[in-house]
C-alpha cells in the first residue's frame, strides 16, 4: 500500500521565511511531511516528482481578480470567465484566485451580487477560489448585510472605488462603509483615484481634441491618486483607524504616504501590481491605437516611479503583488478595446477605451524572472501575505505539514530554460494579446499542484485536470500583522472621542 499520495524530492522549497533542500510528502490533499533533501527519493507513493534541483514555492494567491464581470464601464466586457481565467491562472502558477462579486448601484442587496457570481464560478474554476464584494450601493440594506457576509458566506473583504461613475462614492458613503465593515471584521480595499479630478481633466483635453490612448495617462495625472490615497488614510483614521488597503499603487507620493502611515502603526495596507513593474508611460503612446492594450487605471507611469515600486515591495510598503487580471480583447470592437473606435476618431477616445489589462497567468514568471527580489521576498508578497491578509493562511500560501493544503509551484532548474521571449501563444487565457509581449523569461511553472493533484504539467500535456476541480474558500477574518486584535483592544467608534 502506498503510503503517500505524491512525494516531491530534490527540489530547494521556498516559504516567505527559509529557503532550504527539502523533500515534500503529500496525503489526502495535505502536505504532511518535510524532510532532507532526497530522503524520500524511495517512499512509496503513488506519484514522485524529482524537481531536479528546482525551486519549490508555495501556489501563488492573486487577490485581485476581474473575471466575467457585467459591463459597468461602456461597452467593454471581460473576456475571460471563469474557466479560461483560472486555466491561465493554474498555467501560471497561482492555485487559489480572489475574485470581485459586483454590486452595481442599482441592486440594494450586496449578498445577491454574491449570489449572481457564485453561479458564474461554481463547476466552472481549474482553481481554489474565494470573493470580495465590490459595493457600489452602500444602501442601509447592503450595510445590514455586511454580517451574514462575513460571519456566514465567508467573505471577509469587499471593494470601493473612488473614481469611475458607475462606482464611484462620496466620502460620507465611504465613511458608512467603514464603519459597518469594521464592526463586522471586513477588511476594505480602495481604489484611491480623484474621480472628479479625473473628469475635470478628460472634459479639458477632449476640449483641446486631445483623444489618442496616450491622454489615459494625462487624465490620471499622478496627483489624483497621492490625494485620494492621503483622503482614504484619512477616513479611515476617523472611523477609529479601520482597517484599509489601497489596491494596485502606481505612484511613489502615494506610496509615500502609505509608508508614513505604518510607521506610524495604522492598519494601513497596500498593494501593487505587475503593470508598474514593467510597463511605462511610453508604453501608452504606442503607435496608432497600440497604446490601448496598456490602458488600465492607474495607468503606468514613468521609469524612474517604477525604481520606486519596486523598492516599496523590497522594504515592505506593498504586502502584496497582485494581478488586478481585467482582460478584455484588443482587436474586437463589439466587446473589447476597439468599441472607442469610430470614422470620427479613428484612434478612439481614450475616455472610452475599456480600462483593464491581462496579467493572471504571467505575475509570477514575470517577477520570478526579474530576480529584483529575494526569494522569500517572493513567496511573502505573491502567496503568504496574500493568505494572511485575506483570512486564508496556514490552508493557503505556506508549506506545514499538517495544516496546509498541498498547493506548490515546482519551476525548472536554474538556467534549464534559458531566455526566452514571452509572447501571447504561450497563454492560456481568452485574450487576444498581452502587454508584456517580448519580456524576456528565465523561468515558468513546470508542475502546479493543487490540494496534492497535479493541474500543470508544462512538458506532460498542459493543464492536466478539469475544471470543476477548483473549490470555493470560506475565508476568516485577517491575520496578516494582528488587525483585527489592534481592533478589538482599541474598542468601538465612539463619537465622543473625536
Amino acid at each position: 500500500m502506498d503510503e503517500y499520495d505524491l512525494v516531491i524530492t530534490n527540489g530547494v522549497c521556498v516559504t516567505a521565511a527559509d529557503v532550504a533542500p527539502l523533500d515534500i510528502a503529500i496525503r489526502d490533499e495535505k502536505i504532511v511531511l518535510l524532510a532532507p533533501s532526497g530522503l524520500l527519493s524511495k517512499a512509496r507513493t503513488k506519484r514522485l516528482i524529482d524537481a531536479e534541483g528546482g525551486y519549490i514555492t508555495p501556489g501563488g494567491v492573486d487577490c485581485h481578480v476581474h473575471l466575467q464581470e457585467p459591463s459597468m464601464f461602456g461597452k467593454g466586457t471581460s473576456a475571460d470567465n471563469y474557466e479560461t481565467g483560472t486555466r491561465s491562472a493554474i498555467a501560471g502558477g497561482t492555485t487559489t484566485i480572489i475574485a470581485f462579486a459586483p454590486q452595481q448601484k442599482n441592486l440594494d442587496s450586496v449578498l445577491t451580487a454574491l449570489e449572481n457570481t457564485h453561479t458564474l464560478a461554481r463547476g466552472n474554476s481549474y482553481c481554489d477560489y474565494g470573493f470580495h464584494v465590490l459595493v457600489a450601493n452602500p444602501c442601509e440594506k447592503a450595510l445590514f448585510e455586511f454580517k451574514k457576509l462575513a460571519s456566514v458566506e465567508g467573505v471577509t473583504s469587499l471593494k470601493i472605488y473612488m473614481m469611475y461613475e458607475a462606482l464611484q462614492l462620496r466620502d460620507n458613503e465611504i465613511l458608512s462603509v467603514l464603519l459597518a465593515a469594521r464592526s463586522n471584521h471586513i477588511l476594505t480595499m480602495i481604489h484611491a483615484e480623484n474621480g472628479d479630478v479625473l473628469a475635470w481633466l478628460t472634459e479639458k483635453l477632449e476640449a483641446a481634441k486631445l483623444f489618442a490612448p496616450k491622454y489615459h495617462g494625462h487624465s490620471h495625472a499622478p496627483i489624483l491618486e497621492s490625494e485620494a490615497t492621503n483622503r482614504a488614510i484619512a477616513l479611515s483614521s476617523l472611523v477609529a483607524d479601520t482597517p484599509i488597503l489601497l489596491v494596485h499603487v502606481s505612484e511613489p507620493a502615494a506610496a509615500l504616504r502609505i509608508r508614513a502611515a505604518q510607521t506610524a502603526g495604522r492598519p494601513i495596507f497596500a498593494e501593487t501590481c505587475p503593470q508598474y513593474l514593467f510597463l511605462t508611460r511610453d508604453d501608452l503612446d504606442r503607435p496608432g491605437f497600440e497604446g490601448a492594450k496598456c490602458v488600465c487605471a492607474p495607468p503606468p507611469r514613468d521609469a524612474d516611479d517604477q525604481n520606486a515600486i519596486w523598492l516599496g515591495l523590497q522594504n515592505g510598503t506593498f504586502a502584496v503583488l497582485s494581478s488586478d487580471h481585467c482582460p478584455f480583447r484588443f482587436d474586437d470592437a463589439v466587446t473589447g478595446k476597439k468599441t472607442c473606435i469610430s470614422d470620427e476618431f479613428p484612434v478612439g477616445k481614450f475616455r472610452h477605451i475599456p480600462n483593464g489589462l491581462p496579467g493572471i497567468e504571467t505575475r509570477l514568471p514575470l517577477v520570478f524572472s526579474a530576480r529584483k527580489l529575494e526569494l522569500a521576498k517572493f513567496v511573502e508578497v505573491t502567496s503568504t501575505n496574500a493568505a494572511k491578509l485575506y483570512g486564508l493562511y496556514p490552508r493557503k500560501g505556506g508549506i506545514l505539514p499538517g495544516v496546509s493544503d498541498a498547493d506548490l509551484v515546482v519551476w525548472y532548474p536554474e538556467g534549464r530554460l534559458g531566455e526566452f521571449p514571452l509572447t501571447n501563444d504561450l497563454l492560456h487565457h481568452d485574450v487576444d494579446y498581452t502587454p508584456y509581449e517580448g519580456r524576456v523569461l528565465r523561468n515558468w511553472p513546470r508542475y502546479t499542484i493543487l490540494r496534492g493533484n497535479v493541474i500543470w504539467d508544462r512538458d506532460g500535456g498542459g493543464i492536466v485536470s478539469e475544471k470543476t476541480y477548483g473549490q470555493f474558500l470560506k475565508r476568516q477574518e485577517s491575520s496578516l500583522n494582528g488587525i483585527w486584535r489592534t481592533v478589538e483592544e482599541d474598542g468601538p467608534f465612539d463619537l465622543e472621542k473625536l
